[in-house]
């Protein structure tokens, strides 16, 4: 008797991501409205087993609602100006001890041991210091901002040294001056200089919201800085989107591979989109998550795993590896995060002007997001490029599909001599043709 645990299949499908992200530089961004609402301790497990994997993290943190909590005991009104508060020396004051608070407490919970967890007894050394170099504001709009600053450069050597020693580094909303002066730092923009200065592989902003909606409301799971630039044009200047989304894009044009919107609400986020191929928030990136693109040798593998099932249920015309390889050439495949998630050939014959469409398939998990109409494009606008003016497909299933897209139905004596000779009258395939 087989007992299945779902753990099990997760953890198989994770597997490639456990290798592929060690050794990695991670930067992750824990806003403080996370630590307010009690998220802290479970977001420190988690960066406790990204550790024990390997990965190298830097973690910056947001005080933002603390310090407000302390102004407001004390019955201080903060002056603001474009989306900052004036960070005068009263403010300043509350700013640098609740950053050095929360500092210890992440700290202090580094150092427990994480009892009464599943990785109770693991290590962690955890340091902070003066790794974030600014400057000041200065006076903008007429107004004197005092200590409120912003990031001159990031210490990446002395960072890099320490995460040489698997040291976990933190870096509170500070920044340090030559003439020994201290300015309060925007959390994001801290998190977005560490990230590009160590040409760090991932940014990982936790916020509020579960990452980007379009109009309708559904989450756009992959934009580029080009594709986030209306969002950002139209967020309110001092909004978590707005700061959130700006340093990620920031970060994408300098270099960053990819920066990902995660909300610190949904407990399984952060390890969702880390160790699964679709994730769970937003990423934006400069580089294509999921591509069309001509197919090459080493795709061998991935194309006899999206085909098998497919030629098992006789949807397909079986394929051998030799024969997959003889023909690569003709073949495009949709490669999603290293998986061939999708593929057509277009299949020429001397001395016609006919081509076949064969081996349309995309994966059962990605039927919805027009894949085969992208393959059937592109498929068409080569064939246009090689002088190919009509295009014919077999198919004992499908049927419909082409007929919605333009085919019609054939006769087998439409077909070029070579094919028809080769036809498998058994299969009983249909014919269809489409003029381009």
């Amino acid at each position: 008797m087989n007992t299945r645990f779902s753990f099990v299949d997760w953890f198989r499908h994770s597997s490639p991501y456990i290798n592929a992200h060690r050794d990695r530089t991670f930067v992750v961004l824990i806003e403080g409205e996370a630590m307010a609402a009690g998220r802290g301790e479970s977001l420190i497990q988690d960066l406790a087993l990204l550790h024990t994997l390997g990965v190298n993290l830097v973690v910056a943190f947001g005080i933002r609602p603390q310090v407000n909590a302390a102004l407001a005991e004390e019955s201080i009104t903060p002056e603001r100006h474009a989306g900052r508060w004036v960070a005068d020396e009263a403010i300043m004051a509350r700013v640098e001890r609740v950053a050095a608070e929360q500092r210890l407490w992440l700290e202090a919970r580094l150092s427990l041991g994480l009892p009464n967890t599943p990785l109770h007894g693991i290590e962690l050394t955890a340091v902070s210091g003066n790794l974030v170099m600014a400057k000041p504001l200065g006076v903008r709009d007429g107004v004197d901002f005092h200590r409120s600053g912003e990031v001159r450069r990031v210490r990446a050597a002395g960072i890099r040294a320490l995460l040489e020693q698997k040291a976990l580094v933190l870096l509170p909303p500070l920044g340090y001056s030559s003439t020994g002066e201290v300015f309060d730092l925007d959390a994001a923009d801290v998190a977005q200089h560490a990230a590009v200065a160590l040409n760090a592989d991932k940014l990982i902003l936790l916020g509020e919201a579960d990452g980007l909606r379009d109009e309708a409301g559904m989450l756009l799971r992959q934009l580029s800085p080009a594709d986030a630039a209306p969002l950002l044009q139209s967020a309110a200047p001092d909004s978590e989107l707005a700061r959130h989304l700006g340093a990620a894009c920031e970060a994408a044009l300098h270099g960053v591979s990819r920066t990902h919107l995660l909300s610190w609400r949904d407990a399984d986020a952060l390890l969702g989109e880390l160790f699964t191929r679709d994730g769970v928030g937003t990423m934006i990136t400069q580089h294509r998550y999921e591509q069309l693109r001509m197919a090459e040798l080493s795709d061998i593998g991935g194309l006899l795993e999206l085909l098998e099932p497919l030629e098992r249920r006789g949807m397909l015309v079986p394929r051998s590896r030799e024969r997959l390889e003889h023909d690569i050439d003709d073949y495009l495949v949709i490669e999603r995060d290293g998986m061939i998630i999708g593929c057509a050939a277009l299949h020429r014959f001397d001395g016609s002007r006919l081509g076949e469409l064969a081996c349309v398939a995309v994966h059962p998990d990605y039927r919805s997001g027009a894949r085969g109409e992208r393959l059937l494009a592109e498929v068409e606008r080569i064939a246009g490029r090689r002088g190919i003016d009509s295009l014919f497909a077999l198919t004992t299933h499908t049927a419909h599909w082409f007929l919605e897209h333009g085919f019609i139905q054939a006769t087998l004596e439409e077909l070029p001599p070579l094919k028809r000779d080769a036809y498998n009258h058994a299969r009983k395939s249909k014919v269809l043709l489409k003029a381009l």
